[in-house]
């Protein structure tokens, strides 16, 4: 096997994404055939290389796991970490699912598609914002928002960790035909006492919002930036993956084909991105370092 970057093979493993395998490189928390690395960039072959992180071997698994949930509103998207005893979308995942993170996250009170991998190159391009990978909203506010608020939303608002870029934000005619919207009949795990049981609205005005970056609860401050009622906030989709064929709550693995499509998307995303302006000698790390965040949440 071709040698590799020491912190992408951490991620290839499921270890952690790319930027947080950096991390652990830095910490000293990483070892080569016992010899402890903080190089980034450092290569090794991991069919002949011994790497071991906090003194655990690192094995690559022999394929990747690839599962879409439907996460219902009161459960966390987190996996692993301080849960205060909450559940999370990893408790909707088969015993057999691996040791998988969320790629792009869902606050408590959102619903919709989560993306869990332990492919940390795919999970890598996915979520940093130079790729611009679309992802898809649904979102429930009381009143049909005015003009302004609209392209306001559109050409971008300033909210809390800097201006958001331009979307695409439209009122949505009906919902797709095959959204099956949470009734809140199940409480999938949540504590009664936070009002989990109680049904989701489904009345006021249906607007779709489609996004090319990801700040924290980004969507939620640029409702409140613009004066809109937000009452939900549903993700249809990440790229070409859908909530379709699925139930709140329900958890399915990708198919050989939705893996080839994601694939196909990140791609072509860094390729278009790349082709943009003028040549640079290396990547613009100020302005990656400014927008992203690998627990971004909306």
């Amino acid at each position: 096997m071709a040698e590799e970057r020491l912190q992408k093979v951490l991620a290839a493993a499921g270890v952690a994404s790319r930027r947080a395998s950096e991390k652990l490189i830095n910490a000293g928390r990483v070892r080569v055939d016992g010899k402890v690395v903080t190089t980034l960039g450092t290569k090794v072959d991991p069919a002949i290389a011994s790497v071991s992180v906090d003194g655990r071997p690192v094995r690559l698994p022999d394929g990747n796991a690839y599962f879409r949930v439907y996460k219902p509103r009161g459960l966390l998207s987190d996996i692993g970490g301080d849960t205060r005893g909450r559940k999370t979308v990893g408790h909707l995942l088969p015993k057999e699912a691996g040791r998988v993170f969320p790629v792009g996250r869902l606050d408590l009170n959102s619903e919709g598609l989560v993306l869990l991998t332990d492919d940390g190159e795919l999970a890598n391009r996915l979520t940093h914002p130079r790729f611009e990978h679309p992802k898809t909203y649904y979102v429930l506010v009381a009143q049909r928002p005015p003009t302004e608020a609209l392209v306001r939303l559109r050409e971008g608002v300033e909210i809390e960790g800097g201006r958001t870029v331009p979307a695409r934000v439209e009122i949505a005619d009906r919902l797709p035909t095959r959204l099956v919207l949470d009734k809140g009949n199940q409480s999938f795990g949540a504590a009664p006492a936070d009002g989990w049981k109680s049904p989701p609205p489904e009345k006021g005005v249906w607007l779709r919002i489609v996004l090319r970056e990801g700040k924290k609860r980004q969507i939620r401050h640029m409702a409140a930036a613009v004066g809109v009622d937000l009452r939900r906030l549903i993700r249809w989709s990440i790229g070409p993956l859908t909530l379709e064929g699925l139930e709140p709550g329900m958890c399915r693995e990708l198919t050989p084909g939705e893996v080839y499509a994601l694939r196909q998307m990140v791609g072509k995303g860094s390729e278009r991105r790349a082709s943009r302006g003028r040549p640079r000698k290396g990547p613009d790390r100020s302005r990656a370092k400014r927008r992203f965040s690998p627990r971004n949440r909306r």
